[in-house]
């Protein structure tokens, strides 16, 4: 998610087992408005070292390193205090699923499709919008199944081996 107000907590409260992930890019923009445009590269490179890191170890030691380095911009920093319990649980997970989890681009494409196809018109009721999202998930669907997401089966094995998700995971995964 990329950190609009009560979306989490709607989530939550719907999906109860929901795992929420802030949007790295997002918190990235947001934390680069308060840093003066020449120290952006500076400044992401060592944002990288944090959300890139090999494991939550160096991830916490690159992350006070950066409160440290980078504390004469506060605002930029907060964005990171208060948002950092959502990078830290990025390294419960193996690297190819940090690659995927890490920008809600995926999320952003599917909702963008649906966008595209609900702008030509009004619908005479709602059940002919859901027919209309649902075949367009179809289509996307078909899409996917070619290998839309890199390393699939490296991503899909890593999350399987979290119990949490592997019982998610079994009941749509025809064996």
């Amino acid at each position: 998610m990329d950190g609009v107000s009560g979306l989490e907590a709607g989530a939550k409260a719907i999906f109860l087992k929901v795992v929420v992930q802030r949007c790295i890019v997002h918190l990235i923009r947001n934390s680069i408005k308060y840093i003066p445009a020449k120290d952006y590269k500076a400044f992401t490179q060592a944002l990288k070292k944090v959300y890139g890191a090999p494991n939550i170890k160096i991830a916490n030691t690159a992350f006070e390193s950066l409160c440290k380095d980078w504390s004469q911009y506060p605002g930029a920093v907060d964005v990171w205090k208060s948002n950092y319990a959502h990078v830290e649980q990025l390294f419960d997970y193996g690297s190819a699923v940090r690659k995927i989890m890490y920008t809600t681009n995926a999320i952003e494409l599917v909702n963008a499709s649906f966008r595209k196809v609900t702008k030509k018109g009004a619908f005479p009721n709602e059940n002919a919008l859901m027919k209309l999202l649902y075949l367009r998930t179809t289509e996307l669907e078909k899409k996917w199944r070619t290998g839309y997401v890199p390393n699939w089966s490296m991503v899909l094995n890593q999350l399987m081996i979290n119990d949490i998700f592997k019982e998610r995971i079994d009941q749509y995964i025809m064996i």
